[in-house]
């Protein structure tokens, strides 16, 4: 009770609700699904936004319970927000705020609630909503609000499911001098951590390549040295919050009433995987083989445009873009045999059946051959 005498986060920068659309299925998409020559993903105000011409930008949609960065899964179709202004029932809310670094988090969560940061270019939602901080002030309430305390404060003024505005704006809000800088910096560390881990995987649009490729003959090795770097990332990030919890314990005087632990469910970035990250491996070498993808190059070197052969010099894709799956080794280049082709140059020939074999053990399927087992996969999963 003592802590509510102070200012409240409302007093320093009111939480805002963003747009409706009044129809998402014409209005967002995945950003995977889009035209990637009509899609900007760093624009810093709404005429940029125009000067860029392109039609497709970052939505803030809410999304999975993850802390400090990440669910940047879809965009919106917002040409200066022309058609969206001229659709009946969207509703168009805080436009000036758009495409500025923000604190987001999701209007509706069944248990906690987990706030990210959000860079330059996005538009947020009425279900993903902004707090757009000044800079200086940003990291510092980024830290306040997820900690335990936070959490604790929303859970008793608002013990539902919605974390509107108005119960984010109510949290207080204390200035500790003394320990501004040490929160600055764990909290920008926690975000270039969860930003490392959201970019690992290929439904980022920030992804580079996949964490399996590595300076290495076998998948087995790369995937010790990928599990060592998901632990300690996954340490790392757990003692940070940790810590954290401590500080803002201490700043608020609450050491009689909180603990800092953090359980390790409530720990937002992944573990390694064996199978999800083999299959993950065989969705990127499947992406090689059409060319989206390129062992020679970073991120994505092909989704819509002009065809660059440039960039392909150690496996070319697919000539015709038609790769066979078949229930058994018909052709010579169905997609097991390419998948083979693809391991020899990343891996080496001389481990080719031991990879075969780790990927099939990993994928648990059935068959009496590796290539079986991997085919099989193919044909039915």
């Amino acid at each position: 009770l003592k802590t509510f005498a102070a200012k409240k986060i409302g007093d320093i920068e009111y939480p805002k609700q963003g747009l409706s659309t009044a129809d998402n299925e014409r209005f967002l998409r995945l950003w995977y699904e889009i035209d990637q020559l009509k899609f900007a993903s760093n624009c810093s105000s709404n005429e940029n936004s125009i000067a860029s011409c392109a039609k497709w930008f970052p939505f803030n949609k809410g999304g999975d319970f993850r802390k400090w960065y990440g669910n940047f899964d879809y965009v919106i179709n917002w040409e200066n927000g022309y058609e969206l202004r001229n659709f009946k029932n969207a509703a168009i809310r805080n436009p000036n705020y758009y495409f500025e670094p923000h604190v987001t988090w999701s209007k509706v969560s069944i248990s906690k609630v987990a706030f990210r940061y959000r860079p330059v270019g996005s538009v947020f939602s009425d279900a993903g909503c902004a707090a757009t901080f000044h800079d200086d002030v940003l990291w510092y309430a980024l830290g306040l609000l997820n900690t335990k305390y936070a959490q604790r404060v929303f859970d008793i003024i608002n013990p539902t499911v919605n974390y509107t505005q108005s119960t984010i704006a109510n949290l207080p809000y204390i200035v500790n001098a003394a320990k501004k800088e040490i929160i600055t910096e764990t909290v920008k560390k926690n975000v270039f951590v969860t930003q490392n881990d959201w970019d690992s995987f290929e439904t980022s649009w920030d992804f580079k390549k996949h964490p399996l490729l590595r300076n290495v003959s076998t998948i087995s090795e790369a995937f010790n040295q990928w599990q060592t770097e998901c632990d300690d990332r996954f340490n790392q990030l757990k003692a940070n919050e940790e810590e954290l919890n401590r500080i803002f314990i201490d700043i608020y005087g609450l050491q009689d009433e909180l603990t800092p632990e953090v359980e390790d469910k409530d720990v937002t970035v992944r573990k390694a995987d064996l199978q999800r990250d083999i299959k993950s491996l065989l969705s990127y070498a499947v992406g090689c083989m059409f060319g989206r993808y390129s062992l020679d190059v970073e991120g994505l070197a092909y989704a819509g445009g002009k065809w660059d052969s440039s960039k392909y010099q150690s496996f070319i894709p697919d000539a015709d873009n038609v790769i066979p799956i078949t229930d058994e080794e018909y052709l010579d280049d169905d997609i097991v045999s390419r998948l083979c082709d693809w391991l020899k140059v990343v891996y080496g020939a001389d481990t080719l059946e031991a990879n075969l074999d780790y990927i099939a053990k990993a994928l648990g399927n059935k068959g009496s051959t590796s290539r079986e087992i991997i085919r099989n996969y193919f044909l039915n999963d």
